[in-house]
């Protein structure tokens, strides 16, 4: 039963996209580049951004505190940003 339950976290789903010719160039180059199979590379891009993604909890408190100071309020008496400079 465990052979069967390892090997069944093994399988994985077969997903079609479809993609213009200049992204799945740059698909097929990036993967190339990491050294990983295109499969593999989209998957990486995948739980990347899921992990950087905030957790609905967070979102849903949005707005939560009524009283909580606005980004100009914040601002309010700072000094004006300073101009970076170019790359």
């Amino acid at each position: 039963m465990a052979d069967r339950m390892r090997n069944r976290e093994r399988v994985m789903s077969h997903l079609t996209i479809y993609l213009d010719n200049q992204t799945e160039k740059r698909v097929r180059s990036s993967a190339k580049q990491t050294g990983l199979s295109v499969s593999r590379f989209i998957a990486r891009i995948l739980n990347d951004h899921e992990k950087a993604a905030w957790p609905p909890e967070v979102a849903q408190m949005a707005g939560s505190w009524p009283d909580f100071p606005s980004a100009e309020e914040i601002r309010e008496g700072q000094p004006a940003d300073r101009t970076r400079e170019q790359f």
